[in-house]
C-alpha cells in the first residue's frame, strides 16, 4: 500500500468515525441532522490567524475573563499531545473554542455547550512550536477570552 494509499484511507476513517459519533448522537434523539451540520464553521476551522479566526467566530474583540480558566501545562514535552482543560465560571455558557496562535489553522477545537450544562471541557490539543494558546467562551451572546502561552519542546506537527 503507497503512502497517498494509507494517508486517504486514514482521511477516511477519520471521517467515518466523527459522522459515525454524530450519528449516534442523531439515533439516540440528541441532535438532528441539520444540527450536527450547523455546528461545523468551516471558515473557522480554515483561518490562518486569530484575528481571522475571531471575525470567522462572530467573536470580534474577545474581553480578558478571569471567569474563563484555561488549564494547560507551562511546558509540553510532546506538542502531539497537550492537554488542555477550560471551564467556564460564566453564566449562560453556549461556546467554548481552543485557539492556537501559531498552528497553521488557529482554531483547535469548538464545542457547543447545552444549556443548563456545566460548561468544562478537557481534550488534548497539537502544538507545532511554542504559542500563546486562547480559550474563548461564548457567554449570553458575548465573548470572553483567557490565554496561556505553552512552550514546546518536540513540535506535533512533524517537528
Amino acid at each position: 500500500m503507497s503512502m497517498n494509499e494509507m494517508n486517504a484511507r486514514r482521511d477516511a476513517m477519520k471521517k467515518m468515525g466523527g459522522m459515525g459519533f454524530l450519528g449516534l448522537l442523531a439515533a439516540a434523539g440528541m441532535i438532528t441532522p441539520q444540527m450536527a451540520l450547523a455546528a461545523w464553521n468551516k471558515g473557522a476551522f480554515e483561518a490562518k490567524t486569530l484575528a481571522d479566526t475571531l471575525k470567522a467566530l462572530g467573536a470580534g474583540t474577545p474581553v480578558e475573563s478571569k471567569d474563563v480558566v484555561l488549564n494547560a501545562p507551562d511546558i509540553a514535552e510532546n506538542g502531539a499531545v497537550v492537554p488542555v482543560s477550560v471551564t467556564s465560571n460564566l453564566p449562560k455558557s453556549q461556546q467554548v473554542a481552543i485557539l492556537v496562535e501559531k498552528n497553521p489553522n488557529a482554531l483547535t477545537a469548538q464545542f457547543t455547550i447545552p444549556e443548563g450544562t456545566e460548561a468544562s471541557i478537557t481534550t488534548r490539543v497539537k502544538m507545532g512550536q511554542t504559542s500563546d494558546v486562547y480559550a474563548l467562551v461564548k457567554s449570553d451572546g458575548k465573548f470572553y477570552i483567557a490565554k496561556k502561552e505553552i512552550k514546546v519542546t518536540l513540535g506535533g506537527c512533524g517537528g
